[in-house]
Order: structure tokens, then sequence, then C-alpha cells
């Protein structure tokens, strides 16, 4: 099915545009470290063009890293062998960080808070948590999992992503959805001794585990803005909140259910201030009759009211069935036009990265060419932090032997508050008023310096303005090209 648009929607100038880059499903497992950064490379490459500005990176699939850490072993999804050391050695966190701030993007540190073990037989290393402390752990349908009830594991999980965002010039933590474990028929979570020894007075062993996990959530989120207040903390929860049928404040859809099922009270984390942004994965199509796309999304951007709402989009399902108004499209354009409507949604998150790279359906080529096809800033987070930085200063062109370049100097900054980490670039015809709108923006680029496509018509005017770490937008510098 091909995705037709006959009228080009306008861009957003501040819209979060992810991708989920995972590794639990074993797409580097072994591949070495060239290729791996070669398929990287590749991946973001095509991701820019596309119009992404944030990349979701797996760190920590199952308590084991992806990066260099004296806490965790190196992960089984890298080398396959749970830690051993990559060859040639390489840091895949700090390598990512690096590539994706050089092309304007942010790069979000994704971990498995609870996860020790997947079904996927594999030895462990000796300075695993599921050999170090296997009291920590329990099993269940083959899983092994931290206990979310032991203060012991909250602490330890809080201190791997302590180490993570100190070391690590990443912008955002971000955790998916695996709270506890997702339930299995006939399986039941074995926890009944610990409740019954320590309940903390909670009568329901429901309500006992929703605060365990409630604990975890608040902890985690100090943790991290007491280490660098600028990380954003992002959880991506399961699609469904609540049915009406349990909840009259639920959503009209008939499945699985966060609070009841995993135990993870969303709406509770909202209204407390411990996430900077929400991802709900809406991952069915528009129509489903056990979870309407149109229904899910519609609940959502009612409920996310103090966080950032982006939508986790599943790319293939995406494509995969037609727009109920249209079948000889898909319903890339009809979930979009949702977005357009619904001014609390303030982003797209993709599911997953690769089949946007793949183009399965026309959907990245669809992204570049239509939704986002200019670039576009993060949107402000001003319960973090709302001051600008100073303008650029010096802003000049040049021209060496006709190919044009705008530079400058960044503004005087004292703290993370003030000082420039990227800059945004505008173009205007001569005489076209220069309002800093999305239509206009260029580039988003950490680089004291632009170079004007040899494409571009002139004479035209340049604004530019800094950006700090949470993207707050300097008043603008400006510079004619001739």
């Amino acid at each position: 099915m091909l995705l037709l648009a006959l009228v080009l929607p306008a861009q957003h100038k501040r819209e979060f545009r992810g991708a989920w880059i995972q590794c639990v499903n074993g797409q580097f497992k072994g591949m070495g470290t060239e290729a791996m950064k070669k398929t990287l490379t590749y991946q973001l490459n095509e991701l820019q063009k596309d119009g992404c500005n944030a990349i979701i990176f797996q760190v920590r699939p199952e308590c084991d890293a992806l990066y260099e850490s004296n806490i965790e072993p190196w992960s089984y999804y890298l080398t396959g062998e749970q830690g051993a050391k990559p060859y040639p050695y390489w840091d895949p966190l700090a390598w990512m960080v690096n590539e994706c701030h050089k092309r304007g993007m942010e790069l979000h540190a994704w971990i498995n808070p609870y996860r020790a073990k997947t079904k996927t037989a594999h030895s462990n290393a000796r300075n695993h948590v599921i050999v170090q402390h296997p009291e920590w752990t329990f099993q269940y349908d083959g899983l092994t999992l931290l206990n979310p009830a032991l203060q012991a594991c909250r602490d330890y999980i809080c201190d791997v992503v302590r180490d993570i965002v100190t070391r690590y010039d990443v912008d955002g933590l971000h955790i998916d959805d695996y709270f506890y474990p997702y339930p299995v028929a006939g399986v039941q979570i074995p926890d009944a001794a610990q409740f019954r020894a320590n309940n903390n007075g909670i009568s329901d062993r429901g309500d006992w585990r929703r605060y365990n996990v409630n604990l975890f959530i608040e902890q985690l989120y100090r943790t991290v803005h007491d280490a660098k207040p600028w990380v954003k903390v992002g959880v991506s929860p399961f699609g469904i909140y609540r049915n009406q049928k349990s909840d009259p404040n639920g959503s009209r859809t008939n499945g699985l259910q966060n609070y009841d099922d995993l135990y993870a009270d969303v709406l509770l984390w909202d209204a407390k201030g411990w996430m900077d942004y929400c991802v709900p994965q809406i991952y069915w199509e528009i129509g489903n009759r056990a979870a309407d796309y149109d229904e899910l999304i519609h609940w959502w951007s009612k409920h996310i009211t103090n966080s950032d709402l982006y939508i986790g989009e599943d790319v293939e399902r995406t494509v995969k069935y037609p727009d109920p108004k249209d079948p000889n499209c898909h319903q890339l354009g009809a979930k979009m036009s949702l977005h357009q409507q619904l001014p609390r949604v303030k982003g797209t998150v993709l599911w997953y990265a690769k089949a946007a790279v793949d183009n399965v359906g026309n959907y990245g080529t669809t992204l570049r060419n239509v939704y986002w096809r200019t670039p576009a800033l993060q949107p402000v987070m001003e319960q973090i932090d709302k001051k600008a930085p100073k303008k650029v200063r010096k802003l000049k062109h040049f021209n060496f032997d006709g190919q044009h370049v705008l530079m400058w100097l960044p503004p005087k900054g004292k703290d993370w508050k003030d000082e420039a980490t990227r800059y945004a670039v505008y173009r205007f015809d001569k005489g076209e008023p220069e309002t800093l709108d999305g239509a206009h923006l260029k580039a988003v680029t950490a680089n004291p310096f632009y170079e004007v496509p040899t494409t571009e018509q002139l004479p035209c005017v340049y604004v530019v303005t800094a950006l700090d770490r949470l993207q707050n937008e300097s008043k603008p510098a400006k510079a004619r090209v001739k």
C-alpha cells in the first residue's frame, strides 16, 4: 500500500522524533566492532535523513552492559559471551553519544531495570548479579528477575543508573515496560512469603507490588536529577493503563493493563513528577477491536498532564493495515493526522529503528519527504529549566571559492543552564519575514559553523540561535549571504 499526501502538513518547530535501537533481539551479537560501527553509522545516517532528532539506545538488556562498567559485565548481546570485552576494544555507549551529538541528535540510554536473564540459554559472568546475589532474584516462567520488593535491588539499579549518567554525556535515561513480569496463565509470582513478612501495612498484594515499583521510580528519578539535573527521565509503558471494565476512567479497550497486571501506576508517576516524558507503546492499528489506536491516543492525551507525551509507534503494524477511510493507503497518514490534532502529543518514538531504516512500506521515505521534512528542536522542559542562553557572538559569512560558510563564537555561559551545546540555523529569502518557525529551520548542529548548501538560491538571510542542554533558545543573530 502507498501513502499519498496531497497537502504537505505544517512542520512543528519543536517535536521529539525518536527511534528505539534495541540489542536484545540479537542484531549485534558477535558482530564485531567494525561491523557494528558500520551498521550503526548507516542506521544513524538514515534516521537523520528521516528527520529523527533522538535515539533511544539499549545499553543494559539483562543486567549486563553495552558500555564499560565496573558494576556489571559486558553484555552477552554485544560479544556473544557475557563478560567478554569487545575486540578490537570500544565502548558502544560512548561512541553512540558522540555520533548522535555530532548529528544534532540526543542520545537516551535505555535500560531494562529488573530483567536479569531471559530464556536465552547462556552462562553468566562471575560478576553478574545472578551469581553475586542470587537472593535478590526470583524465577518466573524461565526468566530471572531482580525482586522489586527489595530495597537492595532498588539501590543496585540506581547505582548502575548513577554510573551511566555520571560518566556519559547522555541526554536522557529511559526505561521500558518491564516492571513485574508480564503474566503467564497459571504461573504465580513467588513473593507470598515476602508479602507476609514485610508488606508495609498494605493488605492487598497488588497494591503492595505497585508500592514497590513506585518506590523505585521515585528513587530512580531523584538519582538521575541529583547526578545531572538536565538529563531527562523517560518511561515507556505498555499501551493500556486500565480498561473501563476495571476502572470507569480507563480506556474503552480489552487487554493487558499496566496497573493491574504489571503493577505500574503510570498516572501516579505523572502526577508526582517522577518522569519527564512518557512514551506509551500504542502499537495497535486504528480500528483494532481490543485496543483501538484512536481510542488510546486520545486517552493518553487526556490523562498525561505533567510529563511530556510522546507516542510509541509500531512501524510494521502501521504499514500493514489500511487507512480506515482509504484502503489504498496504509495508516501512517491517519495516525500522523491524530498527532497533529492533539496538542498534548509532543512527539513520536519509532519501534523499531531498523524497520524505519529498511523503509518498510515506504515509512522512512514518507517521514523525510512529508512529516519530518525539516529539522525540529526538542520540546522545552520548563520544569527542569526555562532560562535561555545568550545569543551567539560574531556571526559572519565567508566565501571560500564559492563555498559559503557561516561561522560564529559560542555565547559565554557559567553553567549548564546557560551554556550552548547546539545551534539552530534558519534560512529566509531576501525580504521574507524572519519568523523562527519550523518551516524555516534548516539545521540543528553541535558545530559553531554551517556550510550553506550549494543548491541554495542567493541572496538570502540566515539566522542562528544558541540552544542549551534542554534546547531553550537564545535571541537570534543574523547574517546576509550574497
